[in-house]
Protein backbone atom coordinates (compact mmCIF):
# COMPACT_ATOMS: atom_id res chain seq x y z
CA UNK A 1 0.00 0.00 0.00
CA UNK A 2 1.08 3.61 -0.75
CA UNK A 3 0.65 4.80 2.60
CA UNK A 4 4.56 4.80 4.07
CA UNK A 5 5.43 6.14 0.38
CA UNK A 6 3.55 9.31 0.77
CA UNK A 7 3.96 9.38 4.76
CA UNK A 8 0.52 8.98 5.46
CA UNK A 9 -1.17 7.62 9.07
CA UNK A 10 -4.33 6.29 7.03
CA UNK A 11 -5.96 5.67 4.39
CA UNK A 12 -7.28 9.35 3.49
CA UNK A 13 -9.79 7.96 0.74
CA UNK A 14 -11.63 5.34 2.25
CA UNK A 15 -15.34 4.61 1.13
CA UNK A 16 -16.75 4.11 4.79
CA UNK A 17 -18.07 6.55 5.92
CA UNK A 18 -15.88 8.33 9.07
CA UNK A 19 -17.02 11.23 10.82
CA UNK A 20 -13.30 11.65 11.51
CA UNK A 21 -12.95 13.21 8.02
CA UNK A 22 -15.85 14.90 8.09
CA UNK A 23 -15.17 18.59 6.60
CA UNK A 24 -17.42 21.76 6.73
CA UNK A 25 -18.40 22.39 3.55
CA UNK A 26 -21.43 24.18 2.91
CA UNK A 27 -24.01 21.74 1.37
CA UNK A 28 -23.17 18.90 4.37
CA UNK A 29 -23.36 22.51 7.23
CA UNK A 30 -26.34 23.23 5.85
CA UNK A 31 -27.83 19.98 6.07
CA UNK A 32 -26.87 19.46 9.50
CA UNK A 33 -28.20 22.78 10.58
CA UNK A 34 -31.70 21.88 9.36
CA UNK A 35 -31.79 18.27 11.09
CA UNK A 36 -30.79 20.22 13.97
CA UNK A 37 -33.45 22.82 13.80
CA UNK A 38 -36.11 20.89 13.08
CA UNK A 39 -35.17 18.54 15.60
CA UNK A 40 -35.13 20.76 18.42
CA UNK A 41 -38.23 22.12 17.39
CA UNK A 42 -40.10 18.69 17.96
CA UNK A 43 -41.03 18.07 13.93
CA UNK A 44 -42.44 15.06 13.04
CA UNK A 45 -40.78 14.07 9.80
CA UNK A 46 -37.69 15.15 8.24
CA UNK A 47 -36.04 14.53 4.99
CA UNK A 48 -32.33 14.94 3.67
CA UNK A 49 -32.18 13.71 -0.27
CA UNK A 50 -28.80 13.33 -2.47
CA UNK A 51 -27.83 11.30 -5.18
CA UNK A 52 -25.68 8.28 -4.41
CA UNK A 53 -22.08 9.26 -2.84
CA UNK A 54 -23.03 12.87 -2.06
CA UNK A 55 -22.70 12.19 1.57
CA UNK A 56 -26.58 11.29 3.31
CA UNK A 57 -24.55 8.33 5.80
CA UNK A 58 -21.89 10.35 6.57
CA UNK A 59 -23.91 13.52 7.70
CA UNK A 60 -26.25 10.38 9.25
CA UNK A 61 -23.55 9.42 11.78
CA UNK A 62 -22.41 12.93 12.34
CA UNK A 63 -26.03 13.49 13.22
CA UNK A 64 -26.14 10.93 15.91
CA UNK A 65 -23.05 11.58 17.23
CA UNK A 66 -23.64 14.79 17.98
CA UNK A 67 -27.20 14.15 19.20
CA UNK A 68 -27.75 16.58 22.77
CA UNK A 69 -27.99 14.03 25.67
CA UNK A 70 -31.66 13.97 26.24
CA UNK A 71 -32.27 12.94 22.86
CA UNK A 72 -32.61 8.72 22.19
CA UNK A 73 -31.82 7.79 19.13
CA UNK A 74 -33.26 4.25 17.39
CA UNK A 75 -30.99 3.40 14.11
CA UNK A 76 -32.51 1.83 11.30
CA UNK A 77 -29.39 1.72 8.40
CA UNK A 78 -31.29 -1.22 6.63
CA UNK A 79 -34.67 -0.14 6.28
CA UNK A 80 -35.94 -2.67 3.69
CA UNK A 81 -38.97 -4.30 5.91
CA UNK A 82 -42.30 -5.12 5.79
CA UNK A 83 -44.66 -3.17 8.20
CA UNK A 84 -44.39 -6.08 10.57
CA UNK A 85 -40.25 -5.97 10.82
CA UNK A 86 -40.64 -2.52 11.18
CA UNK A 87 -42.14 -2.19 14.41
CA UNK A 88 -40.12 -5.44 15.92
CA UNK A 89 -36.87 -2.91 14.77
CA UNK A 90 -38.21 -0.30 16.00
CA UNK A 91 -39.17 -2.27 19.74
CA UNK A 92 -35.10 -3.57 19.59
CA UNK A 93 -34.25 0.03 19.30
CA UNK A 94 -36.29 1.13 21.67
CA UNK A 95 -35.24 -1.19 24.18
CA UNK A 96 -38.19 -3.35 24.54
CA UNK A 97 -38.25 -6.73 25.70
CA UNK A 98 -41.12 -8.59 24.19
CA UNK A 99 -42.31 -12.41 23.95
CA UNK A 100 -42.18 -13.56 19.91
CA UNK A 101 -45.81 -14.72 20.32
CA UNK A 102 -47.14 -11.17 21.13
CA UNK A 103 -49.18 -9.68 17.83
CA UNK A 104 -48.84 -6.55 16.12
CA UNK A 105 -51.85 -4.96 18.10
CA UNK A 106 -50.12 -5.71 20.99
CA UNK A 107 -46.77 -4.72 19.86
CA UNK A 108 -47.59 -1.35 18.71
CA UNK A 109 -49.61 -1.17 22.04
CA UNK A 110 -45.76 -1.77 23.89
CA UNK A 111 -43.97 0.69 21.66
CA UNK A 112 -46.30 3.24 22.65
CA UNK A 113 -46.12 2.51 26.11
CA UNK A 114 -42.40 3.13 25.67
CA UNK A 115 -42.61 6.43 24.26
CA UNK A 116 -44.45 7.66 26.66
CA UNK A 117 -42.21 6.43 29.58
CA UNK A 118 -39.33 7.70 27.70
CA UNK A 119 -40.68 11.31 27.37
CA UNK A 120 -41.90 11.29 30.64
CA UNK A 121 -38.24 10.72 31.59
CA UNK A 122 -37.00 14.08 29.70
CA UNK A 123 -36.56 12.02 26.66
CA UNK A 124 -36.92 12.78 22.82
CA UNK A 125 -37.22 9.73 20.89
CA UNK A 126 -35.45 9.69 16.87
CA UNK A 127 -35.92 7.60 13.99
CA UNK A 128 -33.27 7.68 11.78
CA UNK A 129 -33.21 5.82 9.19
CA UNK A 130 -30.55 5.50 6.32
CA UNK A 131 -31.32 4.20 2.65
CA UNK A 132 -35.20 5.09 3.17
CA UNK A 133 -35.88 4.79 -0.60
CA UNK A 134 -35.78 1.17 -0.05
CA UNK A 135 -39.11 1.07 2.62
CA UNK A 136 -41.46 -0.91 1.06
CA UNK A 137 -45.22 1.34 0.48
CA UNK A 138 -46.62 -0.35 3.55
CA UNK A 139 -44.07 0.64 5.61
CA UNK A 140 -43.88 4.12 4.88
CA UNK A 141 -47.86 3.68 5.73
CA UNK A 142 -46.62 1.99 9.03
CA UNK A 143 -44.05 4.83 9.67
CA UNK A 144 -46.82 7.92 9.26
CA UNK A 145 -49.09 5.91 11.66
CA UNK A 146 -45.96 5.62 14.06
CA UNK A 147 -46.34 9.74 14.15
CA UNK A 148 -49.77 9.50 15.32
CA UNK A 149 -48.23 8.97 18.93
CA UNK A 150 -48.31 12.18 20.64
CA UNK A 151 -48.81 13.49 23.70
CA UNK A 152 -51.17 16.75 23.68
CA UNK A 153 -48.39 19.22 23.62
CA UNK A 154 -45.89 16.80 21.34
CA UNK A 155 -45.32 14.17 18.94
CA UNK A 156 -43.88 11.25 20.70
CA UNK A 157 -41.35 10.10 18.04
CA UNK A 158 -39.62 12.39 15.47
CA UNK A 159 -38.55 10.56 11.93
CA UNK A 160 -35.59 11.56 10.42
CA UNK A 161 -35.43 10.26 6.38
CA UNK A 162 -31.89 9.93 4.68
CA UNK A 163 -32.83 8.40 1.42
CA UNK A 164 -31.97 8.81 -2.79
CA UNK A 165 -33.92 11.07 -5.14
CA UNK A 166 -36.49 8.13 -5.82
CA UNK A 167 -38.09 8.71 -2.43
CA UNK A 168 -39.28 12.22 -3.61
CA UNK A 169 -40.42 10.78 -6.88
CA UNK A 170 -42.24 7.83 -4.92
CA UNK A 171 -43.65 10.63 -2.20
CA UNK A 172 -45.27 12.76 -5.22
CA UNK A 173 -47.82 9.77 -5.45
CA UNK A 174 -51.35 10.75 -5.24
CA UNK A 175 -51.47 7.87 -2.44
CA UNK A 176 -48.51 9.61 -0.28
CA UNK A 177 -49.95 12.67 0.28
CA UNK A 178 -50.70 12.81 3.80
CA UNK A 179 -47.09 11.63 4.36
CA UNK A 180 -45.69 13.87 2.10
CA UNK A 181 -47.56 16.61 3.56
CA UNK A 182 -45.78 15.91 7.10
CA UNK A 183 -42.46 15.95 6.43
CA UNK A 184 -42.06 20.18 7.75
CA UNK A 185 -38.33 20.16 6.80
CA UNK A 186 -36.22 18.58 3.78
CA UNK A 187 -32.49 19.41 2.24
CA UNK A 188 -31.66 18.13 -0.95
CA UNK A 189 -27.97 17.36 -0.87
CA UNK A 190 -26.12 19.03 -4.27
CA UNK A 191 -22.45 18.11 -5.85
CA UNK A 192 -19.46 19.96 -4.67
CA UNK A 193 -17.99 22.81 -6.68
CA UNK A 194 -14.45 22.59 -7.99
CA UNK A 195 -13.02 24.55 -5.04
CA UNK A 196 -15.22 22.79 -2.64
CA UNK A 197 -13.72 19.49 -4.15
CA UNK A 198 -10.35 20.98 -4.11
CA UNK A 199 -10.49 21.70 -0.24
CA UNK A 200 -12.10 18.24 0.34
CA UNK A 201 -9.53 16.60 -1.06
CA UNK A 202 -6.55 18.53 0.73
CA UNK A 203 -8.58 18.45 3.89
CA UNK A 204 -8.48 14.51 3.86
CA UNK A 205 -5.09 14.19 3.18
CA UNK A 206 -4.59 16.54 5.88
CA UNK A 207 -6.10 14.31 8.55
CA UNK A 208 -4.67 11.38 7.30
CA UNK A 209 -1.50 12.31 7.94
CA UNK A 210 0.01 14.43 4.92
CA UNK A 211 2.90 17.25 5.34
CA UNK A 212 4.29 19.17 3.09
CA UNK A 213 3.78 19.62 -0.52
CA UNK A 214 0.51 18.69 -1.35
CA UNK A 215 0.22 15.05 -2.71
CA UNK A 216 -2.39 16.95 -5.35
CA UNK A 217 -2.06 20.38 -7.02
CA UNK A 218 -5.17 22.79 -7.47
CA UNK A 219 -4.99 21.46 -11.32
CA UNK A 220 -5.70 18.25 -10.64
CA UNK A 221 -7.96 18.32 -7.75
CA UNK A 222 -10.30 20.26 -10.29
CA UNK A 223 -10.29 17.57 -12.69
CA UNK A 224 -11.19 15.17 -10.29
CA UNK A 225 -14.06 17.42 -9.22
CA UNK A 226 -15.40 17.69 -12.88
CA UNK A 227 -14.93 13.74 -13.93
CA UNK A 228 -16.69 12.77 -10.88
CA UNK A 229 -19.48 15.57 -11.28
CA UNK A 230 -18.60 16.63 -8.06
CA UNK A 231 -20.00 13.25 -6.37
CA UNK A 232 -17.85 12.99 -3.24
CA UNK A 233 -17.56 9.15 -3.25
CA UNK A 234 -16.25 9.33 -6.19
CA UNK A 235 -14.13 12.03 -6.01
CA UNK A 236 -12.56 9.25 -3.37
CA UNK A 237 -12.30 6.54 -5.83
CA UNK A 238 -10.71 8.56 -8.36
CA UNK A 239 -7.83 10.02 -5.15
CA UNK A 240 -7.38 6.41 -4.54
CA UNK A 241 -6.83 5.31 -7.78
CA UNK A 242 -4.56 8.37 -8.61
CA UNK A 243 -2.19 7.55 -5.19
CA UNK A 244 -2.18 4.38 -6.19
CA UNK A 245 -0.94 5.00 -10.08
CA UNK A 246 1.31 7.68 -8.65
CA UNK A 247 3.13 4.88 -6.26
CA UNK A 248 3.21 2.66 -9.17
CA UNK A 249 6.01 4.50 -10.58
CA UNK A 250 7.49 5.68 -7.34
CA UNK A 251 6.45 9.30 -7.88
CA UNK A 252 6.26 11.33 -4.85
CA UNK A 253 2.96 13.74 -6.34
CA UNK A 254 0.08 12.78 -8.40
CA UNK A 255 0.54 14.43 -11.84
CA UNK A 256 -2.13 14.44 -14.55
CA UNK A 257 -1.57 11.39 -16.13
CA UNK A 258 -2.30 9.39 -12.52
CA UNK A 259 -5.54 11.17 -12.73
CA UNK A 260 -6.70 10.74 -16.11
CA UNK A 261 -5.60 6.65 -15.53
CA UNK A 262 -7.89 6.82 -12.93
CA UNK A 263 -10.90 8.21 -14.34
CA UNK A 264 -10.27 5.85 -17.63
CA UNK A 265 -10.47 3.28 -15.21
CA UNK A 266 -13.70 4.31 -12.94
CA UNK A 267 -17.27 3.51 -13.98
CA UNK A 268 -19.43 6.82 -13.96
CA UNK A 269 -16.83 9.46 -14.43
CA UNK A 270 -15.58 10.90 -17.80
CA UNK A 271 -12.82 12.85 -19.02
CA UNK A 272 -13.87 16.28 -21.22
CA UNK A 273 -13.90 15.19 -25.13
CA UNK A 274 -10.94 16.97 -25.61
CA UNK A 275 -8.98 15.21 -22.52
CA UNK A 276 -10.20 11.64 -23.84
CA UNK A 277 -8.28 12.43 -27.57
CA UNK A 278 -5.05 13.49 -25.82
CA UNK A 279 -4.98 10.64 -23.62
CA UNK A 280 -5.71 8.18 -26.55
CA UNK A 281 -3.25 9.77 -28.52
CA UNK A 282 -0.23 9.75 -26.08
CA UNK A 283 -1.02 6.30 -25.45
CA UNK A 284 -0.63 5.70 -29.08
CA UNK A 285 2.45 7.30 -29.33
CA UNK A 286 3.97 5.59 -26.36
CA UNK A 287 3.21 2.11 -27.83
CA UNK A 288 5.18 3.32 -31.02
CA UNK A 289 8.14 5.01 -29.72
CA UNK A 290 8.70 2.89 -26.49
CA UNK A 291 10.94 0.94 -28.46
CA UNK A 292 13.10 4.25 -28.94
CA UNK A 293 12.85 4.91 -25.43
CA UNK A 294 11.33 7.69 -25.71
CA UNK A 295 9.90 9.81 -22.85
CA UNK A 296 6.49 11.51 -23.27
CA UNK A 297 5.35 14.47 -21.15
CA UNK A 298 1.45 14.88 -20.32
CA UNK A 299 0.50 17.96 -20.51
CA UNK A 300 -3.05 18.79 -21.43
CA UNK A 301 -5.81 20.07 -19.61
CA UNK A 302 -9.33 19.45 -19.44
Amino acid sequence: MYLQHFGLAETPFSLTPNTEFFFGLAPHVEALQVLQTALQTGEGFIKVTGEVGTGKTLICRKLINELPQRFHCAYLPNPYLSPAELRWAVALELGLKYSADIDQIQLTGLIQQQLLALCAHGHSIVLVLDEAQALPDESLEALRLFTNLETESRKLLQVVLFAQPELDERLNQHSFRQLRQRITFSYCLRPLTLDEADAYVQHRLSVAGSVGQPLFDHKNTRVLAAASKGIPRLINILAHKALLLSFGEGAKRVEYRHVKGAIIDTQDTKLSYRARWFWFMSLSLISVTSGLGVHLFYGASV
